[in-house]
């Protein structure tokens, strides 16, 4: 009986010490991905962003006057598209 008890005590600390292992890597090793700030970016003026997205190759910027900006990785704009209202 002594035995299964020093049994039970080693495997709820190897869960515990396995668990925290767990939680620290996926804190430490979870990808940080670097979001450009607006003035980062070669905003037309005054457009103010009111949303930021990634793609593949390209970033996307929601401005506050309905349009969306679409920029190269480097910050140049890329294209200027007008969304249309909804009807």
């Amino acid at each position: 009986m002594r035995f299964l008890r020093v049994l039970v005590t080693v495997l709820t600390a190897t869960m515990i010490v396995g668990l925290i292992v767990v939680i620290f890597l996926l804190v430490t090793r979870w990808p940080r991905v670097s979001v450009p700030a607006p003035e980062a970016l070669q905003m037309p003026a005054g457009a103010q962003a009111v949303a930021i997205t990634q793609g593949t190759n390209w970033w996307g910027v929601v401005t506050e006057d309905d349009r969306f900006l679409v920029f190269n990785l480097d910050g140049t704009l890329r294209q200027d598209l007008t969304i249309a209202p909804a009807e």
